[in-house]
């Protein structure tokens, strides 16, 4: 039998747990559970550690009954690699082996006031102050603000720090503490990629930054080691697989780029899940974007391998938006019945839909847009609303793709693309349609899980997976090729461009205190966004 190698999908819905065929990357067998998110206050996201915890290990187990009734001994698996939802923010007791508080999700935006403050005593107002060192603006989105949030807003944090109790990490690092023994001397650890996306790693030591620490008020050892995306970290502790490495570890989108092989300059793909992530390849050089995108540590396979970057283009809300139709409105009983509605009409009749919940990210970065749907009409209805919906990812997309190719010089000529979306037929169609370029879609859509099982195999100590070109899987893809002509989808995508105008500076947040301590917004209410007392320590 050949050696099989296992990923860990954590994702923001979903966690799923998959293994491989180190030789031919064929999926052998997998388990999903979903997750589930609470929103305790408007703008507030968050996921229980525990329950993140639990999924893991209820997919492995699942994952091994599986394979136990296909004859396949679950002693094959020689590796186990670990992908997960990027900058979610999780404090634990190390004593105790307990969550301090609840997962602050990437989405949220309870931050959105320490944000502006943060902007507002920055040289210039300049959010962009720090990317120098971090290849980020400063923005709700990444996890310095929402470790901040929790030291100064949590007294069982608080108290935790200053008694030395308390740990930091991303999911990734959560989950390798908890598999390699959490309060039992558990690896406290995380990768490049995942570190990346802290405001706190400066991109070009590779490693914490001590002004960056100290601009953002975080304690240093509270911190995880930062290790390569491909070397064993520990071993599982418990249950089938104990004795296994944890022997890879990338952010999901990182994950993505190396599932899709694009190890070389100039590379890229898009992954559709809650939001939607475009990364391209930029060597061993980290490229500052002119035009919203980030800088990103793309991975670094191995201890003594270079590390390589990576331009992304970052959309909050793609898939979420499915999961608002179907959880919040009522308007499908299932997300795949989005599809159906949108292709009874084939067009969104005029209307279009800006799903700015969270503000929008690339490329213009504005936290205070809100969500919004315009051009209807009385001939309007759901069916058209869906397809507005699905549009709104490729126009969103085609934002994305023009600032990369405006950064990079080099015009893509086709876009690779994965994540739970791109089963979605007409979704790929339109895509193409808008971008004008073909969308090139692997049979096998588990690109992340794939590109963290192949980090895991070909770790030093393991060895069952050769990343060198020429052994590289052959993949199988369809491609959807462009079908209206160019004139019609720029038509739309101006349309589209107004509407976000009119989406842009819709939530003012700068309260005005009132004696109590607590916000209140401009008409009066209070305001539930922030926190009360207002976070203190950061302004000084």
């Amino acid at each position: 039998m050949d050696p099989l190698v296992a990923a860990i999908d954590q994702g923001t819905s979903s966690t799923r747990f998959l293994v491989f065929n180190a030789k031919t990357a064929e999926l052998i067998s997998h388990h999903q559970v979903e997750i589930n998110q609470s929103f305790p206050k408007e703008g507030w996201v968050e996921e229980d550690p525990r329950e993140i915890m639990q999924s893991v290990h209820e997919c492995i187990e699942r994952t091994c009954e599986k394979l136990c009734k296909l004859n396949i001994d679950v002693s094959n698996i020689k590796a186990v690699g670990v992908t997960n939802q990027r900058e979610t923010t999780l404090v634990w007791d190390k004593d105790t082996g307990e969550p301090l508080y609840n997962a602050i999700v990437w989405l949220d935006l309870r931050t959105q006031s320490t944000v502006e403050r943060l902007i507002n005593k920055a040289p210039g107002r300049n959010k962009n102050h720090l990317r120098h060192k971090t290849g980020l603006p400063i923005s709700t989105y990444f996890s310095a603000v929402k470790l901040r949030w929790l030291l100064d807003n949590v007294d069982e944090v608080h108290e935790a720090f200053l008694s030395q109790r308390a740990m930091f990490g991303t999911v990734d690092s959560w989950i390798i503490w908890c598999l390699t023994g959490g309060k039992n001397g558990g690896v406290h650890c995380t990768d490049v990629s995942n570190a990346s996306r802290t405001m706190l790693f400066n991109i070009h030591t590779m490693d914490w930054d001590p002004e960056l620490c100290r601009y953002f008020d975080i304690p240093m050892e509270i911190l995880p080691s930062v290790r390569s995306s491909s070397e064993i970290y520990g071993w599982m502790k418990s249950g089938s697989l104990a004795g296994v490495p944890i022997s890879g570890c990338l952010g999901d989108q990182s994950a993505a780029l190396v599932g899709q092989m694009c190890f070389n300059e100039g590379q890229a793909k898009n992954t559709y899940g809650t939001g939607c992530f475009l990364l391209r390849n930029t060597g061993t050089k980290p490229v500052i974007s002119d035009h919203g995108l980030l800088t990103t540590v793309a991975y670094k396979l191995g201890k003594d391998e270079p590390a390589c970057y990576a331009l992304e283009g970052s959309v909050a809300i793609a898939g979420a938006v499915v999961r608002w139709l179907k959880d919040n409105m009522g308007m499908v009983q299932s997300s795949s019945e989005i599809e159906k509605l949108a292709a009874a009409v084939g067009t969104s009749y005029g209307c279009y839909f800006v799903p700015a919940f969270s503000g929008l990210y690339a490329p213009y970065w504005e936290p205070s847009a809100r969500g919004i749907i315009c051009g209807l009409t009385q001939f309007t209805n759901r069916n058209h609303l869906a397809f507005a919906a699905l549009e709104a990812v490729c126009f969103q997309t085609r934002e994305i793709l023009d600032a990369m190719n405006q950064d990079s010089g080099v015009p893509l000529t086709q876009l690779k693309v994965d994540g739970g979306m791109t089963s979605n037929r007409l979704l790929m169609q339109l895509q193409a349609d808008i971008l004008c370029i073909p969308v090139v879609r692997p049979t096998m859509s588990e690109t992340t899980a794939l590109g963290v099982a192949m980090a895991a195999g070909a770790a030093e100590g393991v060895g069952v997976w050769s990343l060198s070109p020429g052994q590289l899987p052959h993949v199988t893809s369809e491609r959807y090729e462009p079908q209206i002509n160019p004139e019609e989808s720029e038509y739309r995508f101006a349309r589209w461009k107004k509407a976000v105008q009119k989406a842009m500076n819709w939530e003012t947040t700068e309260p005005c205190y009132n004696g109590s301590g607590l916000g209140k917004n401009m008409n009066g209410a209070p305001w539930g966004v922030h926190p009360s007392p207002p976070p203190s320590r950061v302004d000084h």
